[in-house]
């Protein structure tokens, strides 16, 4: 994701170098610059992208079409929703704009844009976990409007931490003016990345720390549901398991994600093949081609939604179930 890079030393535009040749990356200069060659990776973040804006667009509308969709644990999937689609939306003008308009201004935006959505993506995962601790550690009184206040406090802080991080290339942290301040990720520097990539490992500790709190409330709900029915039903044992089994998919497909990408963020250097920042950053951007599949369309509520905005199989004023967050 090489979306600009600074002007050499002569001025003079360099060319793009293939990628895996070397850290290849589209210099900037006052003159017309010469058509880029097109980049397979590149194509394939489009593609990823493009699928990720249709998924999840797909999400938000059933969300906004339904009025029954708007508990707190929806107003979360719909943050996840919208910023895995604001994601999507940058990957596509991303291509756009590295290969028919080649601004440093336009590059730097499309930048910040993709860094705030997928920083806006990570924090959405992150609350909707908290939000699922929260409904089995404080069952009685999850359905509050401390809860619900809560959650928009959540939502708030996350947006704005991830549009203050999409802003810091905008704002100056970046290295086209400096070449060897630059990370892996152009025009992004070292400590940008590095920061990002701090941010990322502890919301990562943070979500696997409350799945394993979530997994141990789990089991202690089904020893005590044994306890009082005086043994442990083949039901239960299922219904436990199948949850832990979720738990740990969900947690085991955002690391498989995002932790390469991040952890070559660190430890990568920007003169290594560009190669190896691709096949990072593309599974990276699968988490949120995933994320719809995982939270909401395994949802009944959602699915019968999407039948009534599509294709009309069910009335309208069907009833809703109200469902816990662990649901989802």
């Amino acid at each position: 994701m090489e979306a600009a890079a600074a002007l050499n030393e002569s001025g003079a535009a360099a060319p793009r170098l293939p990628a895996g040749g070397g850290n290849a990356s589209l210099e900037l200069s006052s003159r017309p610059p010469a058509p880029a060659a097109l980049n397979p990776w590149d194509v394939m973040l489009c593609v990823s992208g493009t699928a990720i804006a249709c998924e999840n667009a797909l999400v938000v509308a059933i969300i906004c079409y339904s009025p029954a969709l708007r508990t707190p644990m929806f107003v979360l999937v719909g943050s996840l929703a919208t910023a895995d689609l604001l994601a999507g939306l940058g990957l596509i003008l991303n291509f756009v704009f590295q290969y028919v308009i080649r601004s440093e201004t336009i590059s730097l935006l499309t930048v910040g844009f993709l860094v705030a959505s997928f920083a806006a993506s990570v924090s959405s995962l992150l609350a909707i976990t908290v939000d699922r601790y929260l409904s089995l550690y404080n069952a009685l009184t999850y359905y509050s409007e401390r809860t619900v206040l809560c959650i928009h406090t959540m939502l708030a802080g996350a947006w704005g931490v991830s549009l203050c991080l999409g802003l810091l290339p905008v704002l100056g942290w970046n290295c086209l003016h400096d070449r060897a301040a630059c990370s892996v990720v152009r025009p992004l520097t070292k400590s940008n990345v590095t920061l990002l990539s701090a941010s990322f490992f502890l919301i990562f500790l943070i979500m696997l720390h409350l799945y394993i709190e979530i997994c141990k409330i789990v089991c202690r709900h089904a020893h005590q549901i044994a306890l009082q029915q005086h043994f442990l039903t083949a039901s239960h044992y299922v219904a436990t398991k199948k949850g832990v089994a979720t738990l740990a998919i969900i947690l085991g497909t955002f690391g498989a994600s995002w932790l390469p990408f991040a952890i070559y963020c660190v430890v990568g250097d920007p003169d290594y093949p560009s190669v190896y920042t691709y096949a990072t950053l593309l599974p990276a951007t699968y988490n949120s081609m995933i994320n719809p599949i995982i939270y909401a369309y395994r949802n009944q509520e959602i699915q019968r939604s999407m039948w009534v905005l599509l294709c009309g199989c069910f009335q309208t004023k069907v009833s809703f179930r109200s469902r816990s967050p662990s649901d989802v």
